[in-house]
């Protein structure tokens, strides 16, 4: 039985993971639950598996649930909450899905009270990758990639040594413009960009995917996860989704995970590692799907991927400015303030602008972010 705290649990991520626990309740228990807002969702997954910590990260929607608590629960509320729930908390795992910077000091406290991490916050690497795989190193334990994509290399690299790695190629739908021209992205309205061929995802990471910075900054987690220089880490356009990604050995042998697209798969992987258990998930039918492609992509149309390696390569402060300047970007895009190629154009004057730090402290990480948000915000007021 493994113990699981779930931070995120109100999105898409949490839901699956809940699915998951649904599936698999004998070897997987919630023990903690923790949302920004979503008190309403959170108080139904409470009852349902029976949890009794609960964390609500925002003051004012945490006030308003007190009354609502299940008999018996305590709830961990403010910024300080999801951290403190996870300290305090009895668990082996703790999974945090929590967009942006809010899940980085639960992740660091997670190992540090000696449970393991599995990663579904791109954030958590991107921004702190060093300190925090160096805690997991020093705590003996676990970060277990959530995202399809890492988790798919992470089972191909099981019984691997890091010294037989020629490379890891991260898989790319290509998103709806993957043929589409310079010229034609330049009139790409909102809702062409919400359409995404294979995945239905929140908002933010939909753009991601269609400007391929949700590849770009996997990049810079593959690089942390696995501990590759930014080289041996690329990127292959596959439109199916079906291979989820691959690794290449010295040998010329190439490894391949593949499965249907259902973000189930990994999660669960994740939650019983070592183990493999059954799913009630679909098998794959090689015969029905009859063709898988591969193609280059194209870095000149989507330098999305061009500007995470210089930001991967270079480390340090660099990569949290690459993630907070694009979400200013998106942001700004989403209403409608700004060209969809405008927002590779202020990622990039963002990150000619900063000064890095090349060994910084968790202070200093969140401080970049917070320069790089102003500054975005900045260029955009200039160009309005």
């Amino acid at each position: 039985m493994k113990r699981v705290i779930l931070l995120g649990s109100s999105g898409s991520i949490g839901e699956s993971t809940c699915k998951v626990a649904r599936a698999l309740p004998e070897q997987m228990k919630i023990v903690g639950l923790g949302v920004a807002k979503s008190t309403d969702r959170l108080l139904e997954q409470a009852r349902e598996f029976g949890v009794s910590a609960l964390a609500v990260s925002d003051p004012q929607a945490a006030e308003k649930v007190k009354s609502a608590l299940p008999k018996g629960a305590k709830l961990f509320s403010g910024g300080e909450g999801l951290t403190r729930m996870v300290e305090e908390t009895e668990a082996d795992m703790v999974l945090v899905a929590i967009v942006g910077t809010a899940g980085l000091a639960p992740a660091l406290a997670a190992l540090q009270s000696g449970k393991d991490l599995a990663v579904a916050s791109k954030e958590i690497l991107v921004l702190a990758g060093s300190a925090v795989m160096a805690e997991a190193k020093k705590r003996k334990k676990q970060v277990l990639p959530v995202d399809s994509e890492h988790n798919a290399i992470f089972q191909c690299l099981q019984g691997a040594h890091e010294k037989e790695v020629r490379k890891v190629i991260l898989t790319a739908s290509g998103g709806p413009f993957r043929q589409s021209s310079a010229d034609a992205m330049q009139k790409v309205t909102v809702a062409q960009a919400l359409k995404h061929p294979t995945w239905s995802m929140g908002k933010k990471i939909t753009i991601d995917s269609a400007t391929m910075f949700n590849k770009g900054l996997e990049m810079i987690e593959a690089h942390w996860l696995f501990g590759l220089p930014m080289r041996q880490v690329e990127v292959v356009v596959h439109p199916q989704s079906i291979v989820h990604s691959l690794v290449e050995f010295i040998d010329g042998s190439v490894l391949a995970q593949l499965s249907v697209t259902d973000m189930c798969f990994p999660i669960q992987y994740a939650v019983t590692y070592p183990q493999r258990w059954p799913s009630g998930l679909p098998p794959l039918d090689l015969a029905k799907l009859g063709t898988l492609t591969f193609e280059a992509p194209d870095e000149k149309r989507f330098p999305a991927l061009r500007l995470a390696r210089e930001a991967g390569e270079k480390g340090g402060t660099l990569p949290g400015v690459f993630n907070a300047a694009n979400e200013v970007a998106v942001e700004a895009f989403l209403a409608e303030r700004i060209p969809f190629p405008r927002i590779w154009g202020i990622v990039e004057e963002v990150m000619q602008k900063h000064s890095t730090h090349t060994s910084p402290s968790l202070n200093e990480i969140v401080q970049a972010d917070d320069w790089a948000r102003m500054t975005a915000k900045a260029e955009l007021e200039k160009r309005k």
